[in-house]
């Protein structure tokens, strides 16, 4: 594990995006309390597969257009999530 500063991160980005490709964990600190960690994104990624996009797309489209079920009471909620 590389533990960089943020400054040292923007001076050699392209090194530190090498890095973590070739499966080093690179962890980039922030001030005193704040740390990120420099992960690659992949195919294998749900979050950013073109299924997961289609399906967050037509979500955003269902609840402009007032597709959505309405949720008002924790009755309704156990009821949603099977409980």
């Amino acid at each position: 594990m590389l533990v960089i500063s943020s400054r040292e991160f923007r001076q050699n980005q392209r090194v530190y995006f090498e890095k973590a490709d070739k499966g080093e964990q690179i962890i980039v600190q922030r001030g005193k309390d704040k740390s990120y960690a420099l992960t690659p994104v992949n195919d294998d990624d749900v979050y950013f597969s073109a299924e997961m996009i289609k399906k967050i797309k037509l979500s955003a489209e269902q609840a402009k257009s007032g597709d959505v079920k309405r949720i008002t009471s924790s009755e309704e909620i156990n009821d949603l999530l099977g409980l």
